[in-house]
């Protein structure tokens, strides 16, 4: 029989990509990490890791150990959430990431509910855009993660990872002052009248930034990139005071009026999907079902505010 805590480690090194950063989160010394890894090693009778470089990676042995702990890890959830659903109340630790909108929109009320009908569940919410959070979700740093998904740019579906639609949040061309006109203009032509003035994306490499270049090169310029930050709200403060176009969810306003000329987009870019992520084996769990649970219900609610 192999460790199971040993493939656990091995497990983690294929998410977290080196020694240093699965010692770093399970706070064992990387020295410890190694050791346990070459003891599995030994357990198995063939090598696991090969170095490239300065760091290491897995063999095609060590993928499939890896790929049998996930299954196991998984019927382990599974037993968890069995056991919690034979209990009355519902108790532990649920941890949660939320990109911004969604973290000042939605979890707030889906706390509140949670609050009045399980007390006694402990919610532990870490601000973290998808990108990261997804992968973090992997490696079971998380039990659910809200994300988003952009038009015309589909996310990877990880077979061990369960998605459930909370809203399509319509996504708007926010203009600043000095290009705002009457709005007669068709979506193309007001996205183009934006073609020189300077702009707010989110950073290289997230699926909003993706998205908002792909939709200024269909329109036929390079956008004028100054201002780059994942926090929306510093989106429409750049916005309001007519230092950059952007493109802004509703979901930013929460009901509130919108501070700033807003445009619709062409067709087929119009709304963002925002869903919950989970592992399979945790997606039955009590505390994860109540969750989502009350994430739709503040959806429900909001919707109902108008």
């Amino acid at each position: 029989m192999f460790d199971l805590h040993r493939l656990r480690l091995l497990r983690e090194l294929k998410h977290r990509g080196t020694l240093a950063a699965v010692a770093a989160a399970l706070s064992y010394a990387p020295s410890s990490v190694s050791q346990q890894l070459s003891q599995l090693e030994s357990e198995v009778g063939v090598p696991l890791l090969e170095p490239v470089g300065r760091r290491v990676r897995l063999t095609e042995q060590a993928e499939i150990l890896v790929a049998h702990t996930e299954a196991v890890l998984e019927r382990l959830e599974r037993a968890e959430a069995d056991i919690a659903t034979s209990l009355t109340d519902l108790t532990g630790t649920l941890r949660v990431a939320s990109f911004q909108t969604a973290a000042l929109t939605l979890v707030p009320a889906a706390l509140g509910l949670l609050r009045d009908l399980h007390p006694h569940l402990r919610v532990h919410v870490t601000h973290m855009e998808p990108e990261r959070a997804l992968s973090a979700l992997q490696a079971r740093d998380f039990d659910l993660v809200l994300a988003e998904e952009y038009p015309g740019n589909p996310d990877p579906r990880p077979a061990e990872l369960e998605q459930e639609d909370l809203l399509d949040d319509p996504l708007r061309l926010a203009v600043p002052g000095a290009g705002a006109g009457p709005g007669t203009e068709t979506p193309m032509a007001a996205l183009r009248s934006l073609a020189d003035h300077p702009w707010v994306m989110e950073p290289e490499g997230t699926a909003a930034r993706h998205w908002a270049m792909s939709l200024c090169r269909s329109a036929g310029f390079e956008p004028d990139v100054r201002f780059e930050t994942t926090d929306l709200l510093f989106h429409l403060r750049l916005v309001e005071q007519d230092h950059a176009a952007a493109f802004l969810p509703d979901l930013l306003w929460n009901g509130r009026r919108a501070t700033v000329p807003l445009r619709p987009l062409p067709r087929g870019q119009r709304t963002r999907r925002i869903f919950t992520v989970v592992r399979r084996g945790r997606s039955r769990h009590p505390a994860v079902l109540a969750c989502r649970d009350a994430l739709l219900r503040a959806v429900a609610l909001r919707a109902a505010r108008g």
